[in-house]
Order: structure tokens, then sequence, then C-alpha cells
């Protein structure tokens, strides 16, 4: 169980699970530079989130901008959204001021792009969910995305594997923080859509050769 000072931003393992360094280079030395595709995000969100907000649609009830944490994970983080379904499912439900009963939650994470080859976005959600079961001792089995992007929403079932690699990475990002050490950069196709590119310099070390290159090409001189 981690103090409160020792949380990390749970929006973190988004970046963590696409790249490390980006993580580091963000959480540890603090560098951040906006490209299209964050201000995209900021204006998506804007239109999203609003923390005073509580509605009601028939039988479903809306929460935006919902505080969460995990001491076990060490992570605290808002989750764009949570739909409410009526349950009598003790273990899975939740009670809300101004509405009786028990109440089902349904994260859902609003994205400005499409849906991604692997979990790195998977994360982000399940990690969320993980706080909220370890706020309310419940079960969630699954969230979804709305990516802006294909203008649908994408659901996630929150599997044994998913549960197992957000504990990895919350552990790894840890371990990362404490060292205080940006892992080195690596040039790879993903950096070119990076928005922190400038400051990683990734870049320069596709560019740069290698001794054994260096020499080669003296030797064709």
């Amino acid at each position: 169980m981690y103090a409160e000072d020792d949380l990390l931003m749970l929006s973190g393992i988004q970046h963590f699970a696409f790249c490390q360094r980006q993580w580091a280079l963000i959480d540890i030395e603090q560098q951040w530079e906006d490209n299209y595709l964050t201000l995209e995000g900021d204006w998506l969100h804007r239109n999203v989130d609003n923390p005073f907000a509580m509605e009601r649609n028939k039988d479903t009830v809306l929460l935006r901008s919902v505080a969460v944490a995990s001491f076990r994970l060490g992570l605290y983080g808002i989750a764009d959204l949570l739909e409410l379904y009526p349950s009598e499912d003790k273990a899975r439900a939740i009670s809300v001021p101004k509405y009786p009963g028990l109440w089902q939650p349904y994260p859902i994470e609003y994205k400005h792009g499409k849906p991604k080859s692997d979990e790195t976005d998977e994360v982000q959600l399940c990690a969320q969910a993980m706080c909220l079961e370890e706020m309310y001792n419940i079960k969630i089995n699954k969230g979804a995305f709305y990516y802006e992007q294909i203008k649908h929403r994408t659901e996630v079932i929150f599997t044994d594997t998913l549960r197992i690699m957000v504990e990895e990475y919350a552990a790894q990002m840890h371990r990362l923080f404490e060292s205080a050490i940006t892992p080195p950069a690596q040039y790879q196709a993903k950096c070119r859509s990076c928005s922190i590119n400038n400051q990683c310099f990734a870049l320069s070390t596709k560019r740069a050769m290698n001794t054994k290159q260096y020499l080669n090409q003296l030797t064709q001189q």
C-alpha cells in the first residue's frame, strides 16, 4: 500500500504503456509540449468534463470527472464519465446521494483518435475500474472508450490478463520514478506522433551512426 504522497497520476499509465521514456520525460522531468493531437484531446475533454454535473436519463445516472484512487496500485486520477445502472447486486453496485437504490458503475473514457491495436489505452480504463473497485469494494467487469474519430464506443472487458498488466505497469512506474532515471531515447515509428519528440531527441538516435557504421564509411572513402 502506497502513502498518499507517493501516488502517481493514473493517466500516466497510458503514456508508460506507449513509451517509458515519454512517461519519464513528462512525470519525472516535467516536460510537455502540445501538438495537434493533444490539443484535440483537450478540446474533447472540455466538452465532456464537468465535476459538478450529475444527470439522470431514464434508468441511467451520469457522473462526470469522478476522482479515483488506488493505494494498492499507487495511482490517482479522474474518470471522464461513469454511467450508473440500477442493480441489486451489492458486490457490483454503489449508492449515490440523491438517487435511492444501488447503481452499477460503467466507466467511459473519451479519446480523440481511434482504437489502437494494443492495450495502450485499455490499461488506463482498467486502472480506473480497479481504483473504483478498491474505493467501493465492488467488482467492475467492463467499461468503454468513446473515440472521437470513429464517433462510437468500443467496449473493454477487464480480463485477468489486462489487470495483471495494469499492476505490472504501476509497479514499474513507481520503481522508475524512485530511481529518477529517464530511459535512453530509441527511435521508433510511433515517435512521429509523440507530443514531446522535440524534447526526447529520439530522431537523433535514428540518424546517428554507431561505431561500426562510422568505420565502414571511413573505409569506403
